[in-house]
């Protein structure tokens, strides 16, 4: 007797945002195909279920950040973990999603089966370690691009000989006490300077300790066109018009910080003084080496982190470590500082397509050989379809487009009979790195991520406003795209190994 798997039409890799943005999607355009959610962890959410770091939040207004379809009613523009979470979650539960995920249930193989025009995946129980197989005609991989099991941290002389708590914000212990407790964070990224004011309430002295300074921009807590529309024309058009605004914001000042890099630099600087007690050295703590946003710049709502430094609940050096001793840091200037806690918020380690490496007919495929195809492609491989957003704005606001676009072409597939798409790329077009941004966990890792090309369709677009009209509205058929068309029986729940 013929062994048979259970088949469906998209398997999705993850189930965070973007995971339930592609099943949101899906269910919405093409409600007549079968998919599947397959997340390792207990719980939705992705991010923002793993990390409990005091003080986690967004980089990012939630009106970009968040669904265009599910309008953010929160007060807070930028929004914490546990509300995002929850806000994602409703997403699931109001949808019907929730039952199509598979939790605690991990991806450990994707081999592309050329005969059967489908992808033959090895699932395995996280609880049992019991393995089994589907087959699936497309894979969308919304995984995420870094490692959830351990963060990025350097290695720092005589750490073993510090007495205290050494601790990764991404393994945060859940009854951690620092109440009264001297803290140095060490770092001067995003999560630095979340962690920082939120430490400072309980702690009896945060200090940021970093090597080299990052652009630190106050930003205010509630959205100022939400809060003075909601009153007057309601949630949904107060959304839409605070989302239009925030999403030519981010496009403006990021093109404004490329084209005017000094003026950039001294307005960030003069927000800042304006903030700090006057005589604070703005120059040694918040003048970066290089120009804003060639890295993220980092947001402080309500300027919470220039609050924690003027009342003295915290401080900021900045030089560079020479050595962990058993009460502290020895800093290569010869200060010493004395502290209970450690908290390195050194970075991601990059972790592209979430560890998975795609086979075709048992091959493994070379991400770094692979060219992206509209950003959400891969040259060479069959209905495989990543998640890769905007590093100069939200992430997210990319990954919808992709979304829509994705069940646009599945749409035009399924009205030509064909199963299989794949990109093929000019074996002589030049290439380069698929992400332009200097963030220190892209550039340890770039080479391990595919590559884009110089020009349309191979190039990665950051201009929301030109992707709206490229995965909206733009041609789905395309001569670097080959179609083939089906081989066997559609609409099955079940297909023969």
């Amino acid at each position: 007797m013929q062994n048979t798997v259970p088949f469906l039409d998209v398997l999705i890799v993850g189930a965070g945002i973007s995971g339930i943005g592609c099943a949101y999607h899906l269910q919405s355009k093409c409600s007549d195909l079968t998919y599947s959610i397959i997340e390792a962890r207990a719980d939705l959410g992705g991010t923002w279920d793993l990390f409990k770091y005091p003080g986690i939040r967004s980089d990012s207004d939630l009106f970009t950040f968040g669904y265009d379809f599910k309008p953010w009613k929160e007060k807070k523009a930028i929004a914490d973990g546990s509300s995002i979470k929850a806000y994602i979650e409703q997403t699931a539960n109001e949808n019907g999603i929730r039952e199509k995920i598979r939790f605690l249930t991990r991806v450990v193989e994707l081999n592309w089966q050329s005969d059967k025009q489908y992808w033959l995946v090895t699932l395995r129980s996280e609880e049992t370690g019991h393995t089994e197989k589907v087959a699936a005609r497309w894979v969308f991989n919304a995984s995420g691009y870094y490692r959830y099991d351990k963060g990025y941290t350097p290695e720092f002389n005589g750490q073993s000989s510090f007495s205290g708590d050494i601790i990764h914000p991404q393994q945060w212990p859940e009854n951690l006490e620092y109440e009264g407790k001297r803290v140095v964070v060490i770092g001067s990224g995003a999560t630095a300077v979340t962690l920082v004011p939120s430490m400072a309430k309980a702690a009896s002295h945060v200090t940021m300790l970093q090597r080299t300074p990052s652009y630190v921009l106050p930003v205010p807590t509630q959205d100022p066109i939400a809060k003075h529309l909601r009153p007057l024309v309601g949630d949904n058009l107060a959304f839409k018009a605070a989302r239009r605004f925030n999403i030519a914001k981010q496009r403006w000042v990021y093109a404004f910080c490329q084209r005017f890099p000094n003026r950039a630099r001294k307005i960030i600087r003069d927000l800042n003084a304006k903030m700090l007690p006057e005589g604070f050295p703005v120059d040694t703590h918040f003048n970066p080496p290089y120009n804003p946003w060639e890295q993220r710049l980092c947001a402080v709502p309500g300027g919470d982190l220039f609050k924690a430094l003027s009342n003295g609940s915290a401080s900021v050096v900045t030089d560079n470590i020479k050595n962990f001793t058993e009460t502290g840091i020895q800093l290569e200037s010869g200060e010493h500082i004395d502290t209970d806690i450690i908290v390195t918020a050194t970075g991601l380690n990059l972790l592209p397509l979430g560890g998975l490496v795609p086979k075709i007919d048992g091959k493994a495929v070379s991400l770094p050989q692979c060219v992206t195809y509209k950003g959400m492609l891969l040259s060479g491989v069959p209905n495989f379809a990543i998640a890769v957003g905007y590093t100069s704005s939200s992430w997210t606001l990319k990954i919808g487009l992709l979304c829509e676009h994705f069940t646009r072409l599945l749409n035009h597939m399924k009205q030509h009979d064909y199963s299989q798409c794949t990109p093929i790329a000019d074996p002589k077009m030049e290439t380069q790195p698929l992400l332009n941004f200097g963030a220190g966990y892209i550039q340890r890792s770039i080479e391990q991520l595919p590559r884009q090309g110089t020009h349309f369709p191979w190039s990665m677009s950051w201009n929301y406003a030109e992707d709206v009209k490229i995965f909206r509205k733009g041609k789905v058929d395309d001569p670097a795209l080959v179609f083939e068309k089906s081989l066997e029986t559609k609409n099955t729940a079940e297909v023969a190994l």
